[in-house]
């Protein structure tokens, strides 16, 4: 199962330093019924695009949380063994997080595909975006529409041979 991790510059740093993505239980999306019923496509190309969107968006929640941290979005791709990851019972329908699935196992950070990250001229709207996170969450348009500008910048792929030099990015 393909999974999209979502992180920050520094977690990816930190995922290089340990060679572990993480040690579950920890957060990802992928393509789950939920997220099918919430898309409304049958196209898996769709589907596995709509859920690195939602990474791309947890990612963004973790922006909001870190303000040290470099204003790029970063999502890292993997494969998981089929069962490694569930959406929970209490959280596979559930419309405020579509995709969301729990990883119960430690992944190496070698299992990783690719990985995806803001390129340096989003920087303005991702910083923008981080910033109206919490008032776009509450209702506000005027927020929400500059959440919606970090969208407007399409994430990179990278190739994990690439990854020390991501993680020297300012």
């Amino acid at each position: 199962m393909r999974v999209y991790v979502p992180l920050t510059l520094p977690g990816l740093a930190e995922a290089h330093r340990t060679g572990e993505l993480g040690a579950g239980p920890f957060a990802a999306y992928a393509v789950t019924p939920g997220l099918r019923d919430w898309y409304r496509s049958d196209d898996t190309e769709e589907l596995e695009y709509a859920a690195l969107g939602q990474a791309a968006l947890a990612s963004l929640r973790l922006l909001a949380a870190d303000e040290d941290a470099p204003r790029r979005r970063v999502v890292v791709a993997v494969d998981v063994a089929d069962g490694a990851a569930a959406a929970g019972p209490d959280r596979g329908p559930d419309p405020a997080a579509p995709g969301e699935v729990s990883v119960r196992v430690t992944v190496p950070l070698a299992k990783a595909a690719a990985v995806h990250l803001d390129a340096d001229d989003a920087e303005r709207d991702v910083t923008a975006a981080a910033r109206a996170l919490a008032a776009a969450d509450a209702g506000d348009d005027d927020a929400q529409a500059a959440v919606d500008g970090a969208d407007d910048h399409e994430l990179l792929w990278y190739a994990t041979q690439e990854i020390p030099n991501l993680v020297g990015r300012g």
